[in-house]
């Protein structure tokens, strides 16, 4: 049986890492996970904006207004060929 996990310990695991943030309005931005606070304001390095799973820019650092957020999820890991 696992260990319950609350939301802070998954921000703290995946802060530094790759991480998927949803908006409010449907949009994605991808990239490095660099900081965060209370209000859930976000810092992120190496962004992408993805819109209706396209890419639309390329950001170097990022900063995404808390009350945007829908949710921040771990990007999957890619698989080398």
């Amino acid at each position: 049986m696992s260990a319950k996990r609350s939301p802070a310990d998954f921000l703290k695991q995946v802060s530094g890492r790759p991480v998927i943030v949803k908006l409010n309005d449907g949009t994605d931005y991808r990239g490095i996970l660099a900081k965060l606070d209370g209000y859930m304001n976000i810092v992120m390095e190496q962004t992408e904006e993805w819109v209706d799973g396209q890419l639309k820019h390329k950001y170097g650092d990022t900063f995404i207004r808390g009350n945007n957020v829908l949710y921040i999820s771990a990007q999957p890991k890619q698989r080398s060929v």
